[in-house]
């Protein structure tokens, strides 16, 4: 695809202007090539700035608009000296600190002007390489407010690349994570936290049959929770039933809601609910919860051809997948699924903070 073509659909699905079908295949694209998924993020970063830089522009006219005012009034004199102190010195205390970051992103979007200005000029394949370094260096070193971040850590294995992508939630706070089996494509994978700090995972079962597996988190840089705040439902849900999600159909946790529409998925499959609830490829793995906070299903397709029509393997069995586990794997006897609820009452606010530390974003690697 040529660089200013790609730059202009870049443009247009950040900024929401695609189409239904053409989202769904720049969604695609972009999970099936790590080079555009990395320049829509670039892309993204350089938007927020230009928005800061706009801010910034703002209160600049703004402090001239109130120095003329001051001019005008005779509370300072065309020198500049100060004939009412006091005001002037509350203005510079009500705006200094905005001033001290607006100074720091204007440096930050000179940087990035030259390295778009590089971008754009004839290069080699070293030259990208070396663009790339610089902007994640400039990522990892600034904050959206011109403040300095730790830089996050990347685990994918040195000389592997992701190949596809999905969803996956903690079933046991020690780290066992279920997701879609049609997830995991490669041979391995990392998930990341909505933090953004990635962790090393082993993909510990795979059952084709009911579309699920489940990994382990393997990183001494995870700490497990105390506990999980939602149960896990063994019954199966009525139809009607209000019904929500979280998952990774991009590279931040996006909330969905709906309900359940039947008791059975495409063709009549007893193993799955359908929902009427938006979903995209990229949810697949994710949780689907009831208003009480319980489990009842992991989100798995999308019916193209009805819109906002999707189906969930059902909860229960999670409980059958475990103790086939169990018995194949002597280890897996630690997997404790969650009996209990803490979310019950809760307004849906709450229950989301309390649930989005536990859904990961799944990748695959080959």
């Amino acid at each position: 695809m040529d660089d200013i073509l790609l730059l202009e659909a870049i443009e247009r699905y950040l900024s929401g202007d695609m189409n239904a079908s053409e989202r769904d295949y720049f969604e695609t694209l972009r999970k099936n090539t790590p080079e555009i998924d990395q320049m829509v993020v670039e892309h993204s970063m350089f938007l927020h700035q230009m928005d800061i830089y706009s801010v910034h522009q703002n209160l600049r006219h703004s402090l001239q608009a109130a120095h003329a005012k001051l001019l005008e009034t005779g509370e300072v004199n065309e020198g500049g000296e100060l004939t009412t102190k006091g005001k002037v010195v509350q203005l510079w205390k009500k705006y200094k600190r905005v001033v001290a970051i607006a100074a720091s992103v204007g440096g930050i979007i000179a940087l990035l002007i030259s390295a778009l200005a590089v971008y754009f000029a004839p290069v080699n394949t070293s030259d990208i390489q070396q663009l790339n370094k610089e902007l994640a260096e400039l990522k990892g070193a600034v904050g959206a407010h011109g403040s300095v971040i730790k830089e996050v850590k990347n685990k994918l294995p040195e000389g592997k690349k992701p190949v596809s992508g999905g969803t996956g939630f903690l079933i046991d706070s020690k780290g066992y994570i279920l997701t879609n089996a049609h997830v995991l494509i490669g041979s391995g994978a990392v998930v990341m936290n909505s933090k953004g700090h990635e962790f090393k995972a082993n993909i510990i079962d795979i059952d084709r049959e009911r579309d699920l597996a489940i990994l382990k988190i393997e990183d001494a840089d995870y700490l497990p929770l105390k506990s999980l705040p939602y149960s896990i439902r063994k019954a199966n849900s009525d139809i009607g039933e209000e019904i929500f999600t979280l998952g990774y159909p991009r590279t931040d946790i996006v909330y969905g809601k709906g309900y359940l529409s039947a008791r059975t998925g495409y063709n009549s499959d007893s193993l799955t609910y359908q929902m009427q609830i938006s979903a995209n490829p990229g949810n697949s793995g994710g949780p689907v919860l009831n208003n009480s906070g319980e489990v009842i299903g992991i989100l798995s397709t999308r019916q193209v051809q009805a819109e906002g029509v999707a189906f969930a393997v059902k909860s229960k069995n999670i409980y059958s997948m475990v103790d086939d586990l169990k018995e194949k794997d002597t280890s897996a006897e630690r997997i404790r699924l969650p009996l209990r609820s803490s979310l019950k009452g809760m307004e849906r606010k709450q229950q989301i903070t309390k649930i989005e530390e536990c859904v990961f974003l799944v990748k695959a690697f080959n």
